[in-house]
């Protein structure tokens, strides 16, 4: 990931809308949720709850599918993933600091 990108993500979830609507969906994995459904649970209105996900979309962060009459949307654990290692990139000297495990989101099993 390049800054401008790194950039357009962060921004992106500088918002606590934004954040908590992202939060819900990694907690989701996948399989993510219907628009309404996340309205419902996140207590935000349609058309502020539209804004947002529009913003989080143009950031990369989730991606919308088509099913039957829904919009399901799921986070994007590429670009979280590319998001984290950015951040990391230059961590503890160059050193590997974190734990190696799988990428969440990428044949990674259930989430817990």
């Amino acid at each position: 990931m390049h800054t401008p990108d790194a950039l357009i993500a962060l921004s992106a979830l500088a918002q606590e809308s934004r954040l908590a609507i992202f939060r819900l969906l990694v907690t989701l994995g996948p399989s993510g949720l219907a628009a309404s459904k996340i309205g419902e649970q996140l207590s935000i209105a349609p058309s502020s709850l539209s804004f947002h996900l529009k913003e989080l979309s143009h950031a990369g962060l989730i991606t919308a599918r088509q099913e039957s009459r829904f919009v399901i949307y799921a986070a994007s654990f590429t670009r979280m993933n590319g998001l984290i290692a950015y951040l990391n990139e230059n961590c503890c000297g160059g050193q590997s600091c974190m734990p190696q495990q799988p990428a969440c989101g990428v044949d990674a099993g259930p989430l817990v």
